[in-house]
């Protein structure tokens, strides 16, 4: 299993019982105001708000709080002066890691000064535009849990569309597809019977760098985990692959 893959997991578990659930109730109403930005501000006609705000529900943030961020979204919310810019950046961590970063932001100077003290204390350095996400595709991914049969997920994820699938953890798969594909995988899954938990779009690493260093692994997964700790950072993707033990270690 790829590093990453199992990070992502260890972190969507951790966001359980995450006990910074302000930092999470604001990566999530920024995404419903990114997602009502750029298309209709009608969850019944928008995949992306509609994801957006189950993912909002699930995470226990309120509807008042929700209906807001779809107003400041649409630009009707009044006394809302923030323009949040959606921005991408790219450095690199330990071992020549490649680093995506995915950030709404009302300041660009503050957010590129904070990812670049992120990067200089934890081994890595803020790179320039386009330095590794010629390394990335970015793809479309529907998380299903409670899959006790692989013949059928391979069936229904064929009908769907998908490119690819990949059993992450026991009875929970990863499904793969095209970004303008997403909604249709999505929905085929569930008329399928199948449970998806999240669909979202995913920068997925043409290429994997190994870390095999324990010390080089922590400084690199502290680096990860201070970039997610930032208010301005929706995402962050790396193209690590590091043993499940080695990474059980240094994520303790």
């Amino acid at each position: 299993m790829a590093g990453h893959s199992k990070w992502a997991n260890i972190k969507r578990q951790k966001a359980v019982v995450d006990a910074k659930r302000g930092k999470t109730f604001t990566q999530l109403s920024r995404a419903i105001i990114l997602a009502a930005r750029n298309g209709v501000p009608d969850p019944s006609g928008n995949f992306q708000l509609r994801t957006a705000i189950e993912k909002a529900k699930a995470a226990g943030i309120p509807n008042d709080n929700i209906e807001r961020a779809i107003a400041k979204g649409a630009g009707t919310f009044s006394g809302d002066n923030h323009s949040l810019e959606e921005i991408r950046y790219e450095g690199y961590g330990p071992c020549g890691v490649a680093i995506l970063i995915e950030a709404l932001t009302d300041n660009r100077n503050r957010t590129a000064a904070d990812l670049r003290v992120a990067f200089s204390k934890n081994g890595g350095n803020l790179g320039e535009t386009g330095c590794v996400s010629w390394m990335f595709d970015q793809k479309g991914v529907c998380i299903v849990q409670g899959v006790v049969d692989e013949d059928q997920l391979l069936e229904a994820s064929l009908e769907g569309g998908a490119e690819s699938y990949e059993m992450t953890e026991e009875e929970t798969a990863e499904v793969v597809t095209e970004v303008a594909n997403l909604e249709i995988l999505n929905q085929t899954l569930k008329d399928k019977g199948f449970q998806v938990t999240d669909a979202e779009l995913r920068w997925i690493p043409s290429n994997n760098v190994e870390v095999t260093d324990s010390d080089q692994a922590r400084s690199l997964l502290k680096l990860i985990d201070t970039l997610e700790s930032l208010d301005d950072v929706q995402n962050v993707t790396s193209n690590f692959d590091m043993s499940e033990q080695l990474l059980s270690v240094s994520v303790v």
